[in-house]
């Protein structure tokens, strides 16, 4: 899907404005209200939007422990312990991967007690072989993607 220059001034508003209403969006870029909620509807129809909700910190839901936790799966039962994991309230993603195992997990727990509890559950679902968990100590960069918005958006000669 190509993203132009509106597109990009766009997506720039809704990542560091989000609570700000659509009326108000089209006055601050200078285009009409239709022409905003027509891009918008693109945007959300080919993939580009993905959600609207608001940014939850696990930390402040009392989970300030972070790990990812690396499955490996036993030949044709990757859907089923992919199924499995999603009833799993503590991981919070789950990536298909090529390398050192078959899934990476994001894991969030209360306390290191916690977590050792919830790879203890992992370790115990049917077709998990093995699991090898790492442990974050800090965030560095938080998940972001401004920065791709403003790339794509140059590349294609326009916001800045």
């Amino acid at each position: 899907m190509a993203v132009d220059a509106l597109d990009t001034r766009i997506l720039r508003l809704l990542i560091e404005q989000p609570r700000t209403s659509v009326r108000e969006y089209a006055r601050i870029l200078g285009v009409a209200r239709g022409t905003l909620q027509a891009r918008l509807d693109r945007l959300e129809r080919d993939g580009v939007i993905t959600g609207t909700g608001p940014a939850l910190s696990p930390a402040a839901l009392g989970h300030p422990v972070l790990a990812f936790v690396h499955l490996e799966v036993t030949q044709g039962h990757l859907d089923e312990v992919g199924d499995a994991l999603a009833a799993v309230p503590e991981i919070i993603e789950v990536f298909s991967t090529t390398g050192g195992g078959d899934l990476l997990t994001r894991v969030v727990a209360r306390d290191n007690g916690h977590l050792e509890d919830v790879i203890q559950q992992l370790i115990q679902l049917p077709g998990v072989v093995r699991t090898r968990t790492e442990v974050a100590l800090r965030e560095r960069v938080a998940h972001r993607v401004l920065p791709l918005v403003e790339a794509v958006g140059r590349a294609v000669g326009g916001a800045g």
